[in-house]
């Protein structure tokens, strides 16, 4: 800030000569004595106030704000900020001897003001600029309150990931941690279906990070249970969000005066005072005595200030050790915290507190269900289905007549592969409520998973018909449509295209649940095309070493080659025997094949194809394979002929249909529809192996889970 000049030095001074002074353009200038002041007299000084002096001083700021403006010399929004730092701010202090020069009614003079008095910009009236603000400042606030009121839902994170224990999970599982979160209990993490081999996660039972950009699971968008509370908070926020928009049209009238039935903005708010008479009651007596400090710390919660909430609500804890409310807000803190910090053990301690909110003599029913609920879906989080299942069952005799807890303790047992309870639960729930859409879709997987395959199909299609939360999952389209086809029926595809339009599907024919975005989709590929020749030309050069070590594994008859479990094959028989399985060898097979294992290790490509198989395969005379397709398009199938009958063995891949050949290579992507005939009269022997698609990158390759 420029030092103010002494009036009296100054005035002696101004009698001395003042010496030439060079300007930017290279002129030299003399400064006369005329030229310090206005009035015309050389002295001066003591005829000028300091009041003078400070509208000259303010003068001069207007026109350097000009300047500076016009030339684009200085940032001065930055000059103005950097000078209210200084306890004295000069700039405001000649803010006051410049209102005069306030061009849009903020109160100040400031760049814009500049602009308007250089005309490089209009001038607004101050009404028109109160308004704007105004309406700046309710949008913030609306925008604020939005925010504050959003249900917090903890398992959505900035990477979701996805398990992939099976193709066929009947319900879409929690979403899954960070690497470094574990199931305590890897036995607990049971797969969806009957019959699925244990291989179909990963080994180590971690659950692996999925990047966001890489993978999408085709699958409803959300954790989706039969539970309608959350669905119900969010439709109260959206009727307010769709308030707040503004004031909305009024309803047309129609001739007796009556507004139309079918007014969406009616719809809407009827939908939303029926949500809200079904908002849980969390605050029994005694909470309502000291909801303000309630209040105060679970508004901390929403804000996203983790850490002061979960302090707030422990002190409650502390200060009131009967309010199940206060422990309710505790729990739910620690389970904000465990998500943001990707703790277990902040998880354990949050279904822990969840159990002692639950516990407590005058929880009301709703904070009960909600705390018993919640600690159940945690559990499945940490992998412990088991404890999971206690927990839903409790709840369950709590509320006996409660539909949606027990379609939940029907997926409870999904989830740890127990159909036949499952069976029993959805039976259950169809004598009460034989319309129960949720229900109908579970019992009907169930039965198709017992290859009742006619009986299967009206569970399913009335279960997607009825549209409830949880039916639209592409596992029911998948399974529909596939039972469909079973039984010749051409609606299949009907059910495949719904999907397709749903985002299940990637299209019709291609119908793969777990996908990389973005990946070269087509069904059958050449070796150049794939990147792989070098591959290509090893297994078509070796293929007789492969047929040799394949027939000696088949005359030993040592039952390696073991029968084909995925329910498949319409009839006939189907062995295999596999070597490298999710990225790995299987126990010892490669001694029954060493040749193949050493000529295979130096293709990462194959043997580090977490998601695919490298195996061989026996087809007997009479077998036919159902149309089915792959779970994933992130990888590609190639076949190598060994043993191929002149006649009868051909395979379709979309409207494609091929045979196969000795020593030559077939490659096509299984997650398209494919199918496979045999009706020739001896067995056909093939190698079979599966590689990376070639436009995955290294970290995808690195990152993504096994199948």
């Amino acid at each position: 800030m420029t030092q103010r000049k002494n009036p009296k030095l100054h005035s002696k001074k101004e009698g001395k000569a003042v010496p030439p002074v060079e300007s930017k353009n290279g002129k030299r200038t003399e400064i006369g004595r005329g030229a310090a002041g206005g009035g015309g007299d050389a002295g001066g000084g003591s005829k000028y106030s300091m009041l003078t002096w400070f509208v000259v001083l303010a003068l001069l700021g207007v026109w350097s704000s000009v300047a500076v403006v016009y030339f684009d010399m200085v940032d001065y929004d930055s000059v103005i900020a950097r000078a209210q730092e200084f306890r004295v701010n000069f700039s405001q202090v000649l803010q006051g001897k410049l209102m005069a020069y306030d061009t849009d009614g903020d109160g100040d003079f400031d760049v814009e003001d500049a602009k308007v008095l250089l005309g490089l910009k209009e001038a607004k009236t101050w009404k028109k600029m109160s308004s704007e603000k105004t309406e700046s400042v309710e949008t913030k606030t609306e925008s604020m309150v939005k925010k504050s009121d959003e249900p917090q839902i903890v398992e959505t994170t900035e990477e979701p990931k996805t398990s992939e224990a099976t193709t066929e999970a009947a319900v879409p599982l929690p979403p899954l941690a960070e690497d470094n979160f574990v199931p305590d209990d890897p036995r607990e993490s049971a797969h969806f279906y009957d019959g699925e081999e244990a291989d179909d996660i990963d080994t180590t039972g971690a659950l692996v990070k999925e990047p966001e950009p890489q993978e999408t699971v085709v699958e409803s968008g959300q954790y989706v249970t039969s539970s309608k509370i959350t669905q119900e908070e969010e439709l109260i926020v959206k009727s307010e969000e769709n308030r707040s928009e503004g004031p909305a049209e009024e309803p047309k009238e129609t001739e007796n005066g009556k507004e139309p039935e079918n007014s969406a903005v009616n719809q809407m708010d009827k939908l939303a005072e029926t949500a809200k008479k079904k908002k849980p009651k969390l605050l029994n007596k005694f909470d309502k005595t000291i909801k303000a400090e309630m209040d105060a710390a679970e508004k901390l919660r929403k804000k996203g200030k983790v850490e002061e909430a979960l302090k707030a609500f422990e002190s409650l804890v502390q200060k009131y050790p009967q309010s199940p409310r206060a422990r309710y807000g505790k729990a739910q803190c620690e389970d904000d915290l465990a998500e943001k910090l990707r703790s277990n053990d902040l998880l354990q301690r949050c279904i822990n507190t969840y159990r002692e909110a639950a516990d407590l003599p005058d929880a009301t029913k709703d904070l009960l269900r909600a705390a018993m609920k919640r600690r159940a879906e945690r559990q499945q989080f940490l992998g412990r289905m088991r404890s999971s299942l206690v927990t839903l069952q409790k709840l369950v005799e709590i509320f006996p007549d409660d539909i949606a807890l027990k379609n939940d303790l029907g997926v409870a047992h999904l989830l740890l592969g127990d159909n036949k309870g499952a069976k029993k639960v959805y039976e259950e729930v169809l004598a009460i409520a034989p319309s129960d859409g949720f229900a109908k879709v579970h019992y009907g997987f169930i039965l198709k998973s017992e290859n009742k395959i006619a009986e299967s199909i009206p569970y399913l299609r009335e279960g997607l018909e009825s549209g409830e939360p949880g039916t639209d999952d592409g596992r029911f389209y998948f399974h529909l449509g596939d039972a469909l086809q079973r039984i010749g029926d051409d609606s299949a595809y009907h059910w495949y295209e719904l999907g397709h339009k749903h985002g299940h599907f990637a299209s019709v024919w291609q119908r793969s649940l777990y996908n990389v975005k973005g990946l070269k989709a087509q069904p059958w590929w050449t070796p150049k095309e794939t990147g792989y020749t070098d591959l290509v030309k090893m297994l078509e050069r070796n293929w007789k070493t492969f047929r040799d070590e394949a027939l000696a594994v088949m005359d030993q008859e040592t039952g390696r080659f073991v029968p084909e479990e995925e329910n498949l094959r319409e009839k006939g028989e189907w062995g295999q025997f596999t070597l490298w399985q999710q990225g790995r060898k299987v126990g010892n097979a490669c001694q029954g094949a060493p040749k193949t294992c050493a000529l295979l290790e130096r293709f990462p490509e194959a043997t580090g194809c977490k998601r695919g198989q490298i195996k061989f395969s026996v087809m007997q005379p009479g077998t036919h394979v159902w149309p089915h397709t792959g779970p994933t398009n992130c990888r590609l199938r190639m076949h190598l002929g060994l043993v191929i009958p002149k006649h009868g063995c051909r395979i379709r891949c979309t409207n494609q249909t091929r045979e196969w050949e000795e020593g030559k290579v077939l490659i096509f992507d299984d997650s398209f529809e494919h199918e496979v005939w045999q009706d020739a009269n001896s067995y056909r022997l093939i190698f079979i192996v599966d590689v990376w698609h070639p436009e995955l990158t290294p970290y995808q390759r690195q990152t993504l889970s096994p199948i």
